[in-house]
């Protein structure tokens, strides 16, 4: 009999995939003394599959399929292949359900809302509280819209409509969506509900489904071999499995497809004939769904890359199925060494969001996500956007902030409609540091696991956290004495960063410096800005501009900027700014 070591040792030898080390030092040279923790964003691409696509196209010609030369219907051809072979990845059946290649989840979630907005007298739009920001957006087009905030207010709705007990309002023709994991902590979300809502409707209520499956198939399967309980909509993100192409779909129960016959935009390929002159007339396509909503050229060379996608993905890590059992496993090993850290005193170092149905030990119900919030030892929370800037030293990558999760943000961190408000009026905007105000936090941390993760990986960012933000040397809280919490505080050095996000420069002793109404003089003078969109960098998204430090040279009147990097020779090693743009006379801003 196998006691509860020897269990746990075959569970992880049944679920960890022990090839890997090899896989990631063969095939993905990028991941070289990098963590990388953001598969939620998209999976990094292995080497072979550049290498096979690559020998595609250099030993194929693929032209437009809007033509009949024979390089045309080649590209027609792979193109079919391809978009049968990515239905029956799904176990879709190509009798039962079409598929149209979109850009992304977000690109196909449009393309259905607009579809929708098109039909008479509009249509009813419901949400759950985890969706996406791309599937909130879709409320935009409905006349009516209700966001779900419980998993019970769905159901107790689905039982409503089944019982005809729903408000009048609902009579119109409507569209409920959900994300099938969420895209901020993971938890995953009933696949029973499209087949439960097709089996509610009344004759007077036709309400379809979509299901946002980006997040739920970048490590697992997604089965659709049962239309009858299958959503109507399923729109996912390819490159979140594969790493490239860059390409989504939209797969369509085509028994459901009417709402999207209706549209009225036609683009190219989309028609037989199309008249302009003396009369506006125009006839769609008919042999298939796809045909129709593919407006334009299709991505000829992306969807044709898919097919090289499933071999190498199938030939590395077998299917999503084993994937899904190797993020599983990192995914609860991380989870349960972060809630072990505690500071000195005791406290949590970590605050981590779980939904309370979910479990780690549970695949079924949680994905290979942590999201969590750091607190130091004095139960203050601490900066996000601090934490990332630290991990950028040890080669750490993941995500941080609102995700794009407005209801699951709010949720986690009890944020309620009018402070986010305020947050944004006190400068809180996608991307900034602004990230802990009124004294919570306006954003996560999100650790996405993929099947190019290792326990190595776990073990240097749970280190990482021990590192940089345990207090080990703090006294226990009933310890600490009256005059611990009132010390006598002085200022030893005082610190500018006159370029917001570079490096700081101290402030010389026994020189006077100018306080005015925005703080220490100079202090975030400037910034840099991209040339492309005019908009300011941060460290965040740069992190070597830490590596750029300013000084203040008071007695010629200009900042000093030098890069502490190496440098291309043609580059000067450093360059200067005036203090003041009138440069006919001196500003001296200790003055």
């Amino acid at each position: 009999m196998m006691n509860q070591s020897s269990i746990l040792e075959e569970t992880i030898k049944l679920a960890y995939n022990e090839d890997v080390d090899r896989i990631r030092l063969e095939e993905y040279p990028t991941l070289k003394d990098t963590i990388y923790l953001d598969h939620a964003g998209t999976t990094p691409y292995p080497k072979s599959l550049i290498e096979q696509f690559s020998r595609v196209l250099t030993q194929s010609l693929f032209g437009n399929p809007h033509s009949n030369s024979a390089s045309s219907q080649l590209s027609t051809r792979r193109i079919e292949d391809v978009r049968l072979r990515t239905l029956r990845f799904f176990n879709a059946s190509p009798d039962h359900f079409d598929l149209v290649f979109v850009a992304n989840a977000t690109a196909g979630i449009k393309l259905i809302a607009e579809c929708f907005r098109e039909q008479p007298g509009g249509f009813w739009f419901g949400y759950h509280r985890d969706a996406h920001t791309s599937l909130v957006g879709a409320r935009e087009h409905a006349v009516e819209h209700r966001c779900f905030g419980h998993d019970a207010d769905v159901e107790g709705w689905m039982q409503g409509l089944k019982t005809a007990q729903t408000s009048l309002s609902e009579a119109r023709l409507g569209l409920y969506a959900y994300p099938a994991q969420s895209n901020l902590n993971g938890r995953r979300l009933p696949l029973s509900w499209p087949g439960l809502l097709r089996y509610s409707c009344s004759s007077r209520h036709r309400i379809y489904s979509l299901l946002d499956a980006a997040a739920l198939v970048s490590t697992s399967a997604l089965d659709l071999s049962d239309p009858l309980h299958a959503p109507d909509f399923t729109v996912l993100s390819l490159y979140k499995i594969f790493g490239f192409p860059d390409l989504g779909a939209l797969i369509i129960r085509k028994d459901s497809s009417t709402p999207l016959r209706c549209r009225r935009y036609f683009g190219g390929g989309t028609v037989e004939m199309v008249t302009c002159t003396d009369e506006s007339w125009h006839i769609k396509k008919q042999n298939s769904l796809h045909e129709q909503l593919e407006d334009g050229t299709l991505p000829i060379h992306s969807v044709i890359a898919l097919d090289s996608a499933f071999d190498v993905h199938a030939k590395l890590f077998g299917s999503l199925n084993q994937i899904s059992a190797h993020t599983s496993f990192l995914a609860s090993r991380l989870h349960r060494n972060l809630s072990c850290l505690h500071h000195a005193n005791g406290t949590s170092v970590c605050t981590l969001y779980t939904h309370p149905q979910s479990s780690y030990d549970r695949p079924r119900t949680q994905g290979p996500i942590v999201a969590l919030n750091l607190r130091s030892s004095n139960g203050e929370w601490i900066s996000n956007a601090e934490v990332e800037k630290l991990a950028a030293i040890r080669n750490i990558q993941f995500r941080s902030g609102g995700l794009c999760n407005p209801g699951g943000v709010a949720a986690s961190l009890d944020l309620t409609p009018w402070e986010m408000k305020r947050n944004y009026s006190a400068g809180q905007r996608c991307g900034n540091e602004n990230d802990i105000l009124g004294r919570k936090p306006t954003g996560v941390i999100r650790l996405s696991l993929g099947a190019t993760n290792n326990i190595e990986d776990i073990t240097a960012f749970v280190q990482f956290v021990e590192e940089f933000f345990v207090d080990h040397h703090c006294l226990p809280n009933h310890l600490v004495s009256v005059t611990a919490l009132a010390p006598s505080f002085y200022v030893d050095t005082l610190t500018i960063y006159p370029i917001k996000s570079c490096g700081g420069w101290q402030l010389p002793p026994h020189l006077a410096w100018d306080i005015n109404q925005e703080g220490l003089a100079l202090d975030r003078e400037w910034c840099l800005v991209h040339q492309g969109t005019r908009a300011a960098l941060s460290q965040k998204r740069m992190p070597r501009m830490a590596l750029i430090r300013p000084s203040v040279d008071v007695a010629a009147a200009v900042l000093r900027v030098r890069y502490d990097g190496p440098l291309p020779p043609s580059v000067p090693t450093e360059i200067t700014v005036p203090l003041s743009a009138n440069q006919s006379g001196s500003e001296n801003p200790s003055d």
